[in-house]
């Protein structure tokens, strides 16, 4: 089994506190020239838990992960893998709805 890193465990504990599915969080390490990459999955309904409104969510773990590795002499850049599937499409009403302009449907 492979080495846990300071990095790679304090990601793991982050992510699992956010996600319903705790079970399905993984966290491979991979160093090369650049520094260290930590690729993150995690089960696909926690895809908005973990990225939050407008990249927030994301945008924050990513700085405590650099922290981590700066407090340990290492340069670490974080990278959420999209699950299987891609996005979700939301419902065939709403592209409906924009696919007209959106506005004949009000009533002033």
């Amino acid at each position: 089994m492979a080495k846990v890193t300071v990095d790679q465990e304090f990601l793991e504990y982050v992510v699992k506190s956010l996600t319903d599915y705790p079970d399905d969080v993984k966290v491979e390490r991979k160093v090369d020239e650049m520094g260290v990459l930590l690729s993150l999955k995690v089960h696909p309904e926690d895809m908005g838990q973990i990225v939050g409104r407008e990249g927030s969510t994301a945008r924050a773990i990513r700085t405590l992960v650099r922290i981590i590795g700066l407090k340990n002499h290492a340069r670490v850049n974080l990278k959420i893998e999209e699950p299987e599937g891609g996005r979700v499409i939301r419902s065939q009403g709403n592209r409906e709805s924009s696919e007209k302009g959106g506005f004949e449907d009000l009533k002033l």
